[in-house]
């Protein structure tokens, strides 16, 4: 049997030691323990550039049938990231796109399966809009914002435009998450 000498002994014991310390100071990334809650959470947004580029192709899709709408989309919030009206589609198209989306985004549902609860006390509150045309944006199973439409002759129509510009970014958005 081999007797470590004391200096070579202590060096050991060291290099376990912060061996230890390290190995109890390493984290996996977004791994807890189940019993444990996080301090904070971490939220994806729409960028800009994305919003604008969802209310434009929302556009686009309504003006290949010959319609003029106003469209807003939303953050996960509810906050109006941008608003656009087509060159002649009637003003009071803005506000109701805005509302559509705000409502889509709340409900994290789309505002055509809402249409029975419009004449509820919920339904009635002021801000909602629960009639065809807004959809919630998701991605991953999160949610990262609305889009309303307004304009076409039907909600249906608006609904089908709303989806048209999410499609166009959808892609991307998935492969972010």
């Amino acid at each position: 049997m081999r007797i470590k000498p004391p200096i070579e002994e202590e060096m050991m014991k060291r290099s376990l030691t912060t061996l230890a310390l390290l190995t109890s100071l390493c984290v996996i990334p977004g791994v807890q323990a189940e019993d444990e809650v996080a301090p904070t959470v971490t939220l994806k947004r729409l960028s800009m550039e994305t919003a604008n580029q969802i209310a434009l192709s929302t556009i686009e899709a309504c003006r290949k049938q010959g319609i003029q709408i106003g469209v807003t989309v939303v953050d996960r919030d509810g906050t109006v990231q941008v608003t656009m009206r087509d060159t002649i589609a009637a003003q009071i198209t803005v506000p109701i796109s805005r509302q559509k989306a705000f409502t889509a985004v709340n409900f994290n549902a789309a505002t055509s399966a809402l249409k029975s609860r419009a004449d509820t006390p919920i339904g009635r509150l002021d801000g909602l809009v629960m009639s065809a045309g807004g959809l919630p944006i998701q991605a991953g199973g999160q949610l990262l914002g609305g889009v309303g439409v307004s304009g076409a002759p039907s909600g249906e129509t608006d609904e089908a435009c709303a989806q048209a510009g999410i499609d166009q970014v959808i892609d991307d958005l998935e492969m972010e998450m």
